[in-house]
């Protein structure tokens, strides 16, 4: 089995694994719980906090558990969105952000708002200018996502950041659940940004469990509301054995990172090379420094995605259409038409992902089933 769909979802780690189990069977008191069984999880809760908060580069106070992706993209706009809205409803936001961000602004659209979706270039890229222009006197919100995670393009986060340095109460969330572990950290350290957003199933950690990053003295209203858990901002029983792992997860993640980066990086530039070849294939990523290392997009014209998908399935390797949260809805790529993608060509996209356990050996697998695969494809189509 050749597994290339880790922007969906990745295989935790073996030693994630026992992280998790050890908690489970010998660290199960509640850490809201006065007793010493309690005390025992608290203190390991805050252990990997504080280890989370070392690894990214920030304070252990600015870090807030949740169970992934969707939840902290959620709270974080709808949380600001509650908080300022005495002070305006606009709010600006990429037109390629992931549906955790954009379903989320339709809802707050139902309830006043008013969002301004910045366009993107050929590279799936926003323009910093455009973000200038956009902003306005009742502007709360700015939330651009860091990676892609159909194309795999990387943001102008410091010119945006740079911009918003004249706007200080405006708050600036970067959804960043394709960007850990892969070589940018750099980019999310901007002092600018207010708000990251992680899930731990996308670097080997179990799925159900995230974090979110909110700087000091940044306000936002709770999403859940109960027993007044993480500083009374995420109510709900934390998920101790998942948040332990995740802490382990990433630091195995952030072991040589530089090296894995690099590896995903030359497996993808030769992967994109040798399918350039092919006449009926379209790249929609680059291997520029301007895409992440770990995710190349592309089509084959005149077979639809899941086609594709499905025929690699028949060989053992696993790809998937653009994106995991709407490929089995029949949802086209909002990124690509937002990219002026013509349609039938869009329709046609494939994602390969990647991460530090994928081999060039698994790479040469895959070619010579894409080799076979094409000329099936060719013959259907001639």
């Amino acid at each position: 089995m050749i597994y290339f769909d880790n922007s969906a979802t990745t295989k935790v780690a073996p030693a994630v694994l026992a992280t998790y189990n050890a908690v489970s069977e010998k660290i199960w008191g509640n850490p809201s719980s006065l007793h010493a069984l309690g005390e025992q999880s608290y203190e390991l809760l805050e252990q990997a906090r504080a280890q989370i908060a070392q690894l990214i580069g920030c304070q252990a106070h600015e870090i807030f558990f949740t169970s992934g992706g969707t939840e902290g993209d959620n709270w974080i706009i709808k949380g600001t969105a509650f908080e300022k809205m005495k002070y305006g409803k606009h709010i600006i936001a990429s037109s390629i952000e992931h549906p955790a961000v954009s379903h989320t602004l339709q809802q707050l659209v139902k309830l006043g708002f008013e969002v301004t979706y910045l366009p993107v270039d050929r590279q799936g890229r926003v323009s910093p200018a455009d973000l200038r222009q956009a902003l306005r006197k009742d502007t709360i919100l700015v939330t651009v996502m860091a990676v892609n995670n159909e194309v795999g393009s990387i943001q102008p986060l410091a010119e945006i950041a740079e911009i918003l340095k004249e706007y200080p109460k405006i708050h600036f969330h970067v959804d960043a659940v394709q960007a850990l572990g892969k070589g940018l950290q750099t980019l999310l350290n901007n002092e600018r940004i207010d708000f990251l957003t992680f899930s731990g199933h996308k670097f080997h950690a179990p799925r159900g469990v995230g974090f979110i990053y909110k700087k000091q003295g940044k306000k936002i209203q709770p999403l859940l509301a109960g027993g007044g858990q993480e500083k009374n901002l995420r109510s709900g029983t934390e998920n101790l054995p998942a948040i332990a792992a995740m802490a382990k997860a990433l630091r195995l993640l952030l072991d040589d990172e530089q090296a894995k980066v690099k590896q995903q990086a030359t497996i993808k530039e030769y992967l994109a090379n040798k399918l350039s070849t092919y006449p009926n294939v379209v790249m929609h990523s680059q291997t520029s420094a301007t895409f992440a290392p770990h995710i190349l997009c592309f089509s084959i014209l005149g077979v639809r995605g899941e086609t594709i998908v499905h025929a690699f399935e028949k060989e053992g390797i696993y790809i998937s259409t653009t994106s995991a949260c709407s490929s089995k809805k029949g949802i086209s790529s909002s990124t690509l038409a937002a990219m002026h993608v013509a349609d039938d060509i869009a329709t046609s996209a494939v994602r390969v992902s990647l991460d530090e356990e994928n081999t060039l050996k698994e790479a040469e697998e895959f070619l010579a089933v894409f080799a076979k695969l094409y000329q099936r494809f060719e013959q259907l189509n001639s």
